[in-house]
C-alpha cells in the first residue's frame, strides 16, 4: 500500500561501471582479478544499485570481457537481482587512448592487458565494433578524448581521428547500436558530435559551437556530475587515490563540468542522468541529482533526467521511464516529496522491478 508515499518510475542511470573497482585499485586489480572475479564484483554492485532505486542502468565500458554480459543475462534470467542492464562491452578507443588499459605496463606484458576495443584507423574501428555487437553489446561506447581516471598523460583533448569516429559511430548507427562519446576536450566533443554520436558522456569543455550541433543532432548530454564533484575532491586530499598525473587532469576538469551542465542546460540541450558510478562503489547513484540542481536544473527536470530523458537516450523510451500500460512494471517510492527537495531520491525506501518488490520497509507496509 503506497497510498500515503510519493510514487516514481524506477530510476534509471546511463552510465555506470558496475564491474569495476574504487580507484586506487584498479591496476592491480587487472592483474588479479578474473572474469568471474569481476562478474561477482559486479552482481554486488548491480544489488546495490537496484537497492537504491535504480531499475535500469547502461554499463559504459566493462572491465573484462564476459563478465558484464554474463551480468546482464544472468539478472534478465532471475539469477540473481539487479537493474535491467544496457551495456556496450568493451569501450573503442586508440592504441595508447584513455581506456587502453595496457598503458603504464611492461612492453611485454601488453598483449595481457589489451582490450578487445582497442583499434587504429578506421578500416580497424568499424571492425571493432562489429566485434563488440558479435559479442552481444547493447550499445557502443568511444572514446573522443583523453580521460582522467586513465594512465595516460595525453591530457582530455581529442584522441580518435575525424575519420576514425565516423566509422565508428556509422558502423555502430548500421548495426542499430546507439553511440555514447566519452569526451572532454572541446575539439573531441565537437568531433563526436560531427560524427553523429548520440550521447557525450561527461561534455567538460563544450562551448557555443557544441551546444550548436548538440541541438542540430538531437544527441543529450549526460554530465556525470557525481565524477567530476569525487575527482576534485580527491585531488585536493593530502592522501588522495589519484596518481599525480591523475590530479593534474582532475584539477583542470573537475571543477569545470557543473558549468558546463549550466551553460548546456540553459542552452536548452538535452540532459541525461548518467553518475559514472564504480569509480566510488555503487548505490550512491542518487548524489547525481543534487549536483544537477546545483547547476541549475529544477528538481522536476533533475528527476526527469533519469526518467524518460535517460529512457530516450538509451533507446527504451517505449519500455521504462514513466509508470504506463505497456511498459515494465518499475516503481519506486519515497517518504517525502523528491519536487519539493530532490534528495528525497537518496531514501528509496521501496523498489519494485518487473513487478516484482525487490526492496520494502521490512515490516511491509507504507508507514
Amino acid at each position: 500500500d503506497l497510498s500515503e508515499r510519493f510514487v516514481l518510475p524506477g530510476l534509471i542511470d546511463g552510465h555506470v561501471h558496475l564491474t569495476a573497482l574504487p580507484v586506487g585499485n584498479r591496476r592491480h586489480g587487472f592483474v588479479v582479478y578474473s572474469e568471474a572475479d569481476r562478474a561477482i564484483i559486479g552482481a554486488a554492485g548491480a544489488f546495490q544499485t537496484l537497492q537504491a532505486g535504480f531499475t535500469t542502468v547502461r554499463d559504459l565500458g566493462a572491465r573484462g570481457i564476459d563478465s558484464i554480459y554474463a551480468l546482464r543475462d544472468g539478472i534478465n534470467r532471475g539469477d540473481i537481482p539487479g537493474p535491467r542492464i544496457v551495456t556496450s562491452g568493451q569501450t573503442v578507443t586508440p592504441t595508447g587512448g584513455h581506456l587502453d588499459r595496457s598503458v603504464g605496463f611492461r612492453p611485454e606484458l601488453v598483449g595481457q592487458f589489451t582490450p578487445s576495443g582497442v583499434c587504429d584507423g578506421a578500416d580497424e574501428c568499424a571492425k571493432v565494433v562489429r566485434q563488440q555487437v558479435r559479442d552481444s553489446a547493447d550499445a557502443i561506447k568511444l572514446t573522443s578524448t583523453g580521460g582522467v581516471l586513465s594512465a595516460a598523460t595525453a591530457g582530455v583533448g581529442q584522441q580518435l581521428t575525424d575519420e576514425e569516429l565516423r566509422a565508428i559511430v556509422s558502423t555502430a548507427h548500421s548495426l542499430g547500436k546507439r553511440v555514447a562519446a566519452h569526451a572532454h576536450g572541446l575539439d573531441g566533443i565537437n568531433a563526436a558530435l560531427k560524427a553523429g554520436a548520440d550521447s557525450i558522456e561527461h561534455g567538460t569543455f563544450l562551448d557555443e559551437t557544441s551546444i550548436e550541433l548538440f541541438r542540430e543532432n538531437g544527441a543529450y548530454l549526460v554530465p556525470t556530475l557525481l565524477a567530476g564533484d569525487t575527482i576534485s575532491r580527491w585531488a585536493s586530499m593530502e592522501s588522495s587515490p589519484l596518481s599525480p598525473s591523475q590530479k593534474g587532469k582532475a584539477l583542470a576538469v573537475g571543477a569545470q563540468m557543473q558549468n558546463a551542465a549550466r551553460e548546456a542546460h540553459r542552452a536548452g540541450v538535452k540532459i541525461a542522468m548518467g553518475s559514472d558510478s564504480g569509480m566510488d562503489g555503487h548505490g550512491k547513484n542518487c548524489g547525481e541529482f543534487g549536483l544537477l540542481v546545483n547547476a541549475g536544473l529544477s528538481s522536476e527536470e533533475a528527476i526527469l533526467t533519469s526518467l524518460v530523458h535517460a529512457a530516450e537516450n538509451l533507446g527504451l523510451g517505449d519500455k521504462v521511464g514513466k509508470i504506463q500500460q505497456g511498459y515494465y512494471a518499475d516503481i519506486i517510492a519515497t517518504s517525502s516529496n523528491p519536487i519539493d527537495d530532490v534528495r528525497a531520491l537518496c531514501s528509496v525506501n521501496t523498489v519494485v522491478k518487473d513487478g516484482i518488490v525487490v526492496a520494502a520497509p521490512q515490516n511491509g507496509r507504507a508507514e
